[in-house]
Formats: structure tokens, C-alpha cells, sequence
């Protein structure tokens, strides 16, 4: 019996030795969202950094506000060919104006 307890503790000892070592602390913080201007971002930049969006998309952000001026709300984005409300609420918090 005093055998099968020694062998019990060491095969729990073993196994949670085994266990990926995760720090409480890097769980609690969030990585922040690196946030987009529309306004003035290139293309690159947006296509990188929107998701969903791709160089096509891209340059037709920078053509409309080429043509009507900066955006003044991120839903104005509807306006540019391609871009509709699922690619704008996925990206909103990713978007800024200024």
C-alpha cells in the first residue's frame, strides 16, 4: 500500500510537471489593437492592418476619399465598392478617422 502511494504521488508530481507553465500575468493583459486612420492610412497599411480588406479594397478606400474627402463616420465605408456592413463591423474597432 505505502508503494502504491509513493508511485501515485509520483505520477501526479509527473504530470503536472509535464503541463505548459502559463503566467496568470500574461492572460490578464490584452494586447491592444493597433487602430487604422481611413484618412490617412496607404494602402498597404489599410490591406495589412483591416481585415478582409486586400490591396483591391484598399486602393478603393484611398479613391473615394480621393474624390469626396475624408471620411466622417466609419460607416461611410459603405460607400466604396466591395465594403459592406459584416466587413465594417468586423473591423470597427480597428478603424479611426483621425
Amino acid at each position: 500500500m505505502k508503494n502504491l502511494r509513493y508511485l501515485f504521488s509520483l505520477f501526479t508530481l509527473l504530470s503536472v510537471l509535464s503541463m505548459p507553465l502559463v503566467s496568470m500575468a500574461e492572460e490578464a493583459i490584452p494586447i491592444p489593437a493597433v487602430r487604422i486612420n481611413i484618412n490617412s492610412a496607404d494602402a498597404k497599411s489599410l490591406a495589412d492592418g483591416l481585415n478582409g480588406v486586400g490591396m483591391k479594397k484598399a486602393e478603393a478606400i484611398i479613391a473615394y476619399r480621393e474624390t469626396y474627402g475624408p471620411f466622417q463616420s466609419v460607416d461611410e465605408l459603405m460607400e466604396v465598392k466591395g465594403i459592406g456592413k459584416a466587413l465594417i463591423k468586423t473591423n470597427r474597432d480597428l478603424i479611426a478617422l483621425e
